[in-house]
């Protein structure tokens, strides 16, 4: 079922700008498709746990590496789950460290920030 408050446009914009910024650095069309996927699994961590319908969105490449961040309204910090076989969610912090090198969580005034990083390009 499709929720219509976890419809932000914000995701498309976010996803053009992120791609944007690895093609210009030159990262693979692989490194971009993964960062683009840990990206939306952020931003609907953020919609869904978060309680924010448009998340706040950074990209940027310092020393070799993209970092992406994701800031909320909640405080509550994520944690990775360990779901059933069976379960219909409660993966996506896993894809994430999967498919980046490295992610976290930052608590903040109001709410958090939730990152990851990607070393290098191609």
């Amino acid at each position: 079922m499709c929720d219509p408050h976890l419809n932000s446009p914000s995701l498309t914009v976010s996803r053009e700008a992120l791609r944007h910024v690895m093609e210009c650095a030159g990262y693979s069309d692989s490194a971009i498709a993964d960062a683009e996927l840990a990206l939306v699994e952020l931003i609907v961590n953020a919609w869904r746990h978060g309680l924010t319908t448009s998340p706040a969105v950074f990209a940027a490449i310092a020393n070799g590496t993209l970092r992406v961040t994701v800031a909320d309204r909640s405080s509550m910090l994520p944690e990775p789950r360990q779901p059933s076989e069976l379960a219909e969610s409660g993966r996506g912090l896993q894809l994430v460290e999967g498919l980046m090198h490295r992610w976290g969580a930052e608590p903040q005034k109001l709410g958090k920030r939730v990152w990851f990083e990607l070393d290098g390009a191609a």
